[in-house]
Parts: C-alpha cells; sequence; structure tokens
C-alpha cells in the first residue's frame, strides 16, 4: 500500500498565513464597513480583492506570488475551509427560516414574492442569451449559463436584508416583516434552483439528465419532510438531553456536514443540503431544555460561523474577483448591463407585487430596496458557478459587483421611503414588545448579518 504524503513544511506555512492575513484583513475591513453603515461583507470581500489579483498581484507580485501561488494543491486547501464556511453559514440562514410566519402571511408574500422572482429571472435569462460569448465559459452552454444567471438576478439575502432593518430599526414594521418574510421565499426557490442548474451543468441538457435533477430535488423535499425531519429532530433531543453544552453544537454540524454530503451525491448543490438542514434544526425550537432553551444552543456555532468561517469565505470570494477585467470596455458595458436590470428587475417585480396587493408607491419602494439586496446569497451563487465551471471570471466579477452594489444602496432608499409610511398602532405595540422582551426578533436577525 503506497503512502500517501503529508502536507509540506512550507504548503502548511503559506496556508496558515493565508487564513491568517485574509480572516485578519477581512475582520478589520467588515468592521470599517460597519462603521461607514455598509454591510460587513463588503469590507470582507474588499480583504481578498487587495491580496489577490485585482490589487496585490499587480503592485507586488513577488509578495503576491508567494502568498497565493497558483498551484493546484495550494488552493485547494483553501477552498476546503472556505466550502465549510459557506455550509456551515447557509445552514446558519435556514435555522431561523420562520415557517410559521409563512404560512400567516403567505398569501401576500406570495404575490410580492412571485412577482419579485419571476422577472429577474426572466431578465436574467434573457440577458444570459445576449451577452458575448466571451463572458460565457467553452465548459458550459448557452443556455445553462442563461438559467444560471436567471438564479443570479433573482434571489435576495436574508442575512443583509435583516441587518440593515435592525440596523435602521425597522425591523417591527409590517413592511420590514413583508421584506423579510418574501426575502425567505426567494432564497428557498434560489437554492433549489441553483441545484437544478448546476445538476443540468454536470448531466446536460437531455431529457434523462433533467428528469434526473428534478426527481432528485422532489425526492431531497420529501425525504427532508419526513423521515428527515425525524432524524433531525430525534438527533437533536437526544444531545440536548445529555447536557453537555457542546454536543448539541457538535450534532448539528455533523447533521449538516452529511446532509451536504447527500446532496452532493445526488448531484445537487451541497449547498441545498446544509440550507434544508438548517430548516430542519430551526423546527426543534420546542426541543430546548432549561439548560438551552429553543435554539439558545447554536449560539456558539452562529458565533464561530459569522465571526470566524463566513469573513474567511467572503474574503476567499474576493480573491477570485479581477477588478482589472472590468477595465476592458466589453466588460464593463455588460457589468452595467447587468447590474442594471438586475437592480430594475427586483424594483419592477416588487412594486408589481405591491400593487396587486393595493399597497401605495412608497411602500412598493420599499420593498423593492429591500428585495433588491442580494449580498451573501448572490456571493455564494456566484462561488458555485465559477467552481463548476459555468461562469468565468469576468462574469463571477460581474456577479459579485452586483451583491455588493444592490446591498449598499438599500439601506439609503429604504430610509427615505419608510419616512414615508406611516407607523401603526399594532407595529408601535410590537415594537414595545420587543423592547421588554430583549427585542428577540434584533438577536434572531442579527445572528443572521
Amino acid at each position: 500500500m503506497a503512502v500517501v504524503p503529508l502536507l509540506s513544511g512550507h504548503t502548511l506555512l503559506v496556508f496558515l498565513l493565508q487564513v491568517g492575513l485574509l480572516l485578519g484583513t477581512a475582520l478589520v475591513l467588515g468592521r470599517m464597513a460597519a462603521r461607514l453603515r455598509m454591510p460587513a461583507v463588503v469590507g470582507e470581500l474588499t480583504a481578498g480583492v487587495l491580496l489577490g489579483p485585482s490589487v496585490l498581484a499587480h503592485l507586488a507580485p513577488g509578495i503576491g506570488g508567494w502568498l497565493l501561488p497558483r498551484a493546484a494543491a495550494q488552493l485547494n486547501l483553501l477552498d476546503a475551509l472556505g466550502q465549510l464556511g459557506v455550509l456551515l453559514l447557509v445552514a446558519v440562514t435556514g435555522m431561523h427560516m420562520d415557517l410559521k410566519l409563512i404560512r400567516q402571511r403567505g398569501a401576500t408574500a406570495a404575490k410580492v414574492s412571485g412577482a419579485g422572482l419571476l422577472l429577474p429571472l426572466g431578465l436574467g435569462i434573457g440577458a444570459g442569451f445576449l451577452l458575448p460569448d466571451m463572458l460565457r465559459p467553452d465548459t458550459a452552454s448557452p443556455l445553462v449559463f442563461a438559467l444560471f444567471l436567471g438564479v443570479a438576478m433573482c434571489v435576495s439575502a436574508i442575512p443583509v436584508i435583516a441587518k440593515t432593518l435592525i440596523d435602521m430599526k425597522l425591523i417591527h414594521r409590517n413592511l420590514g416583516q413583508l421584506v423579510l418574510l418574501a426575502g425567505t421565499i426567494d432564497d428557498a426557490f434560489g437554492w433549489l434552483m441553483l441545484s437544478v442548474v448546476s445538476a443540468l451543468a454536470t448531466t446536460g441538457l437531455h431529457a434523462a439528465g433533467v428528469a434526473y435533477s428534478v426527481l432528485s430535488l422532489l425526492g431531497v423535499l420529501l425525504f427532508s419532510a419526513t423521515i428527515g425531519r425525524y432524524l433531525v429532530r430525534t438527533a437533536m433531543r437526544l444531545a440536548l438531553r445529555s447536557g453537555e453544552p457542546a454536543l448539541p453544537v457538535a450534532v448539528a454540524v455533523v447533521l449538516v456536514i452529511l446532509c451536504s454530503a447527500g446532496t452532493h451525491a445526488l448531484r445537487l448543490e451541497a449547498v441545498l443540503g446544509a440550507f434544508v438542514c438548517g430548516i430542519l434544526l430551526g423546527t426543534c425550537r420546542d426541543l430546548g431544555t432549561g439548560s438551552a432553551p429553543g435554539t439558545a444552543w447554536a449560539t456558539p456555532l452562529r458565533t464561530v460561523v459569522l465571526s470566524v468561517l463566513a469573513p474567511l469565505f467572503f474574503a476567499t470570494a474576493g480573491l477570485r474577483m479581477d477588478l482589472a477585467a472590468l477595465g476592458r470596455a466589453d466588460v464593463a458595458i455588460a457589468a452595467v448591463v447587468v447590474v442594471a436590470l438586475a437592480v430594475a428587475g427586483k424594483f419592477l417585480g416588487a412594486g408589481l407585487g405591491a400593487a396587486m396587493s393595493r399597497m401605495n408607491r412608497w411602500e412598493a419602494l420599499a420593498l423593492g430596496a429591500g428585495m433588491n439586496a442580494r449580498g451573501v446569497v448572490e456571493i455564494v451563487i456566484a462561488s458555485v458557478g465559477l467552481t463548476a465551471g459555468i461562469l468565468s471570471i469576468e462574469m463571477y466579477t460581474i456577479i459579485v459587483l452586483v451583491a455588493v452594489l444592490t446591498s449598499v444602496m438599500a439601506p439609503p432608499i429604504l430610509r427615505i421611503a419608510m419616512k414615508r409610511i406611516e407607523q401603526t398602532a399594532e407595529e408601535e405595540l410590537r415594537e414595545q414588545q420587543q423592547h421588554q422582551l430583549g427585542d428577540p426578533e434584533s438577536t434572531r436577525a442579527r445572528s443572521t448579518g
């Protein structure tokens, strides 16, 4: 039996320096972005941009080449750590889906979310067919590329939306709750569509491949709603009854990883398994004990994921961006077109949904601004597309640019619109109740920000 060589001393040294510098820079720039009232993810992405091919490789190519060598073995270490971070981040996001709220206000949210999904999806697919061929890798078919761009354009980002609403003290408003709910539906649809499109890139665009992808997806959903839910709740019940504070966290991580492996084995995206498992873990709120009520046991997990693994993932995502590509006229024009379509699609879609629900123009504007923030979710989707060979580096850079710009523009537009929407007595009562209870909604949403 051949002996598998261990990591060389140099490879390990470079990996440790990469992690330390990326994480440290991401944390510093993330805090700076927060102080400037921007989403922290903007600063965390900037860390990768500064240390990657966009800046450091040009200013100090010797240092950049040593710190971030293009050798596959070295890159795979960083990618593996980033993948673990994104799976746990998606699971934490899924844990905070409020299924009860979806059932209560599903009709209104469905109108807003449906219009806010279909219009950007259609615009994205259309743009995918019309964009220059040089933005599409040779390995990706035009249809898969167009479908993938449609998925990227139609999603929203619950973490960014929730954090924005909290910072602006709008989480108790009816419109704030509706934005969160519609965004949650968008996110769920986005993960499902992402899995199908990515599977098509692997299995091909023949009838058997499409049928396999759809049936696999339906099978995952059916299994999760029945046997999967029972298994997750049983495992978490036993972990909580053990009385060991660390055990529920460890069991949750194991479940997320196994679910991710399961969907990946079915040639669906691993993030789908993580998201579904997160939803199932969120249904375990009633299993809490006196020492770990509700999902309080997940606080250490959220702390590690949101403070360490997520910033590191976003920094590595920034490494893949090449802003120099935007200096080319054709790429710059494509970027302007994609950003404009992404923004217009969400505003028009949300406006249509608001009109069907008999809301006024300021409420429609607020809905459009909130649902336009794509942040974390779009970056994850872009990373999946790049890894799967569906996106070129140029197109990946454009999509991440959409995520950043839409997340930055949401707060000022929300601020303008919400000043013109009168607060109701119900909203005032909810605000008082949240204040008396220690603002649980803020705690809940802040954990995903």
